[in-house]
């Protein structure tokens, strides 16, 4: 396990840019899952429907973001990979704060996807602060 994130990170590290592709897909997927699964089933979910809006809107915020500087960036990372890598925080401490505020009423569907998602996003901040260290 230990030797694929190395070769993850070697790979990306060789073309930083990429970082932000993937960040980008992230955003949108985490976007595509509120606005199209969560939010019109969030009965199934507990959670109430604008707090899924707005975590959608966050999400479409940072593909935006990490897809402009995909595009735009050809040099000198650093600073937008710093970035990125506060904001994902950010995102992740928000969420998580959601959740155990609203805990009690989430569903087992709700509690995974809260979980899944900040799994996810923390795996990334590594992978992206993994990737800072080497620019």
């Amino acid at each position: 396990m230990q030797n694929k994130l190395n070769l993850i990170i070697n790979n990306i590290s060789k073309t930083p840019r990429k970082i932000f592709l993937i960040d980008s897909l992230g955003g949108f997927l985490t976007a595509l899952v509120l606005f199209t699964i969560i939010a019109p089933f969030e009965e199934y979910f507990g959670i109430l429907i604008n707090v899924v809006y707005f975590l959608g809107v966050f999400g479409c915020l940072y593909m935006l973001y990490s897809f402009t500087c995909y595009l735009l960036i050809k040099r000198n990372y650093k600073p937008y990979l710093k970035f990125i890598i506060l904001v994902n925080l950010l995102y992740c401490y928000f969420t998580l704060c959601l959740f155990f505020y609203f805990y009690t009423s989430l569903t087992r569907l709700g509690i995974t996807y809260f979980l899944l998602e900040i799994i996810v996003i923390l795996s990334l901040i590594f992978i992206e602060y993994k990737i800072y260290q080497r620019v």
